[in-house]
């Protein structure tokens, strides 16, 4: 299997570390890491990665302007958030794959294959 690269947007040290070892159980390599809006911009610009898992709130701050920037490089987006999530997704992203947290880690993975199905990486 070759090595499946993502994007994580997480502002929780915590969830970040499990993500990490929750993936590398599953063969994704986490290639950029982003804490805040500005950095995730950065890493999206830059580019590396196959999909992207994207915390709807970063410090505050709304994760959506990284997000659109990767909609329009057609990376495929998985959301995760600890608010109510039909409340803060705008309509440009309905129907973007969305969990809630905390959320089972089978969940995640199910929503994370898929993402990695659209972007055809095996």
């Amino acid at each position: 299997m070759s090595k499946r690269r993502a994007l994580v947007a997480e502002d929780s040290l915590l969830i970040l570390v499990a993500l990490e070892m929750l993936f590398e159980q599953h063969g994704v390599s986490i290639v950029g890491q982003a804490s805040t809006v500005a950095d995730a911009l950065v890493l999206a610009e830059k580019g590396g990665f196959d999909i992207a898992i994207l915390d709807i709130n970063l410090h505050g701050e709304m994760v959506f302007p990284a997000a659109d920037l990767l909609h329009q490089r057609g990376v495929p987006i998985v959301f995760t958030t600890g608010y109510a999530p039909n409340e803060m997704v705008p309509p440009r992203f309905v129907g973007t794959p969305i969990i809630q947290k905390p959320y089972d880690s089978d969940a995640l993975m199910d929503l994370v294959e898929q993402a990695f199905a659209q972007a055809k990486v095996q």
